[in-house]
């Protein structure tokens, strides 16, 4: 499964973050043995855990809600945080790159979900953000795109019209903001029940994890 998975996935230029949350070391061993080197968690306790106990090349993302608090914890380490939902949680991020020595890659996460328990921005509050001269003076974060969770939803059609909702807003912050920025070129859109689907509506990075580690 893992294999035809990623192979589907890189043939159409994406990247499989393959998300470890709750699963012990081992299975991500596992997984690293077949090749695989991004690995997504939820929780910073358990990132930490995970990256003291595995191989020092895994690339790790942040996917989860992230409390300025626990920062400075992945700031050493981290490849990239996907759920940045805040100017002051930029801040931080670039308060603790800083003192690491680094440039640490982020993504703007959007609430693009029917449901209100999910976090994120609205397009508004994105623009504002990157208006703003707080934002401007950042010189130790990177943003490369943005971040959405579709709705829990057996409904495909109201799933892909959330997924292009994602993609439109990251057509227009590209243009308005990053015209010139190369790197910022990631939607980091899709789960085990829709990755296909946001495939064909141009997610660059898929977040499976069930389909790779089986259920939590």
């Amino acid at each position: 499964m893992y294999s035809q998975i990623r192979t589907k996935i890189e043939a159409a230029g994406a990247a499989l973050i393959a998300v470890s949350k709750t699963h012990p070391p081992q299975s991500v061993l596992a997984l690293y043995e077949q090749g695989q080197r991004a690995f997504g968690e939820n929780r910073v306790q358990e990132m930490l855990e995970k990256q003291e106990a595995l191989p020092k090349d895994i690339d790790w993302h942040l996917i989860g809600h992230l409390q300025t608090n626990k920062v400075k914890f992945i700031a050493p380490f981290v490849r990239m945080i996907h759920s940045v939902d805040s100017l002051k949680l930029l801040q931080e991020i670039d308060k603790q790159a800083a003192k690491n020595g680094r440039v640490i890659d982020c993504l703007l996460q959007f609430h693009i979900a029917q449901e209100e328990s999910k976090f994120g921005l609205d397009e508004a509050e994105a623009r504002a953000l990157l208006d703003s001269p707080e934002y401007q003076n950042l010189q130790h974060i990177r943003l490369c795109g943005v971040m959405g969770m579709a709705s829990f939803s057996d409904d495909m059609t109201l799933v892909r019209r959330e997924f292009q909702t994602l993609k439109g807003i990251f057509d227009t912050l590209r243009k308005h903001y990053f015209a010139q920025a190369p790197h910022f070129r990631e939607i980091s859109m899709g789960m085990s029940g829709d990755w296909e689907l946001a495939l064909e509506e141009g997610s660059t990075m898929l977040r499976i994890g069930t389909l790779l580690f089986g259920a939590r």
